[in-house]
């Protein structure tokens, strides 16, 4: 009986062992589109962040500031995202791309929000005691942004027994930081049908 049990208990082990050991890992293009489980991935960050920025560069907005202060670029920060969906969404990873399009453009100048510009201050203040009067770098001297860029990630969820649609919308808003008009919206729509 020992030899049995033990005989058992040894081939279980080592198909644990082999299907342990037979998971296969391959690079692959981060742009080439990839959905496992249905949920927001890589691919639904790349698509949102380039389809909002070909809409917020490519409206008025910019036109209308230039116009009115002299030919000078917009100073933009991006605030918070607010994360409304029932998934776990890193929203800084279509965020990042939004600001690096923001830059390369060339048509608005992005300043730093949230902790990073905490960070920023702290070393700022840290400076004021430890390094040199010639290298310090002065309070007050920061530039202030025209305005912020915010806005939400929602979801609708429909499913009826193995059928599933997860609807997510992405809206941002562009507010004038003066005047607290809004002078953008834009939203971007993915909806995906799983079937198990």
């Amino acid at each position: 009986m020992k030899r049995l049990l033990w005989t058992v208990t040894a081939a279980v082990a080592v198909s644990v062992i082999s299907v342990s050991c037979s998971r296969t890992v391959t690079r692959i293009d981060p742009g080439e589109q990839v959905d496992i489980s249905g949920r927001w991935n890589n691919t639904d960050a790349r698509l949102t962040a380039e389809r909002m920025i070909d809409q917020i560069l490519g409206d008025k907005w910019v036109s209308n500031y230039q116009q009115a202060h002299n030919g000078q670029k917009p100073v933009v920060i991006v605030g918070f995202v607010t994360n409304k969906s029932t998934e776990h969404i890193e929203a800084e990873t279509f965020l990042k791309d939004v600001e690096q399009s923001f830059i390369r453009s060339g048509k608005v100048r992005l300043v730093q929000g949230g902790k990073k510009r905490e960070e920023l201050r702290a070393e700022r203040a840290d400076q004021q005691t430890n390094s040199t009067a010639s290298s310090m770098k002065k309070f007050g001297l920061e530039q202030g942004a025209d305005f912020i860029l915010q806005g939400s990630i929602n979801q609708i969820v429909d499913a009826h027994k193995k059928k599933k649609v997860s609807y997510f919308q992405v809206n941002l808003e562009l507010t004038d930081m003066q005047s607290n008009e809004i002078v953008w919206i834009g939203d971007e729509k993915i909806s995906k049908y799983i079937k198990n």
